[in-house]
């Protein structure tokens, strides 16, 4: 599918949701049209409180808090999850003693985790910062541990046979085979990040983007309670975009679709 035709089909569903929502809060469609305005604000209300939140500067603050936090999160729990996640493939050993024990800790609720990062690291972005990582880091690891041990047996053989050592099968061989789990993870990971921030904020903080949430759901503001999120997927999918930019140039000698066919 060409790139403008794919862009063009995303901003009409875009479209058609907004024009849904406005639909559904300005015509006596599904009840009282105040009733539904309380619950879920206006497209045009929201809108405005977006325009307002970055005309007075009132975000900028918070937004940077919240991005420092998601890129720190983001940046400590991806690559420890690709470093240790290369060392277990590669150490079979190593991964079979710790095995019970990372599930455990990827099975350990994360808003459990939350106030105990609090009590560490206090009210300050490392409990946020903290509480990120932990999500991060197993998506990353699962999926980088999984993409080397995915590596075709016949090609470390051949590899092998051509006098490759370790050091050379790292670059040439396991590195290239996880490179495709590992952005799917990264993806993935974006979101988790984000995550991570923001409840961290919700549950104490005084600045933040989840901070602003949770100020103007404690005021029935829901009209800010959409407009804060509605930034928030924006800027999701805007870092979203820079690991898209980074996964095209590290994987350009992989072949397009079209090309596989």
């Amino acid at each position: 599918m060409q790139r403008l035709r794919l862009l063009a089909l995303q901003v009409l569903v875009g479209l058609g949701l907004l024009a849904i929502w406005h639909v559904v809060t300005t015509y006596p469609l599904l009840g009282d049209v105040k009733n539904i305005r309380f619950f879920f604000s206006t497209p045009l209300d929201v809108s405005g409180r977006i325009v307002r939140f970055f005309a007075t500067g009132l975000i900028w603050r918070h937004l940077w808090i919240t991005l420092s936090e998601t890129l720190l999160a983001f940046s400590i729990g991806s690559i420890g999850g690709i470093v240790i996640g290369f060392w277990f493939a590669r150490q079979p050993t190593v991964a079979a003693v710790f095995d019970p024990y990372v599930k455990m800790a990827n099975a350990l609720p994360r808003v459990v985790l939350a106030p105990i990062f609090m009590l560490w690291f206090g009210l300050g972005i490392w409990s946020k910062v903290a509480l990120g990582v932990t999500l991060v880091f197993f998506v990353v690891f699962f999926n980088v541990y999984q993409g080397v041990k995915e590596v075709s047996p016949v090609v470390l053989a051949n590899a092998r046979m051509l006098g490759m050592n370790e050091r050379q099968l790292l670059r040439h061989v396991y590195w290239p085979s996880a490179l495709s789990w590992m952005f799917s993870s990264l993806h993935t990971s974006v979101g988790f990040a984000l995550v991570g921030a923001v409840v961290g904020e919700y549950l104490g903080s005084a600045a933040g983007l989840g901070y602003l949430i949770h100020e103007a759901e404690g005021t029935f503001d829901v009209t800010g309670v959409f407009a804060g999120m509605v930034v928030l997927s924006i800027f999701v999918i805007v870092i979203d975009w820079l690991v898209t930019l980074v996964e095209h140039r590290l994987l350009s000698w992989r072949p397009t679709p079209a090309e596989r066919g």
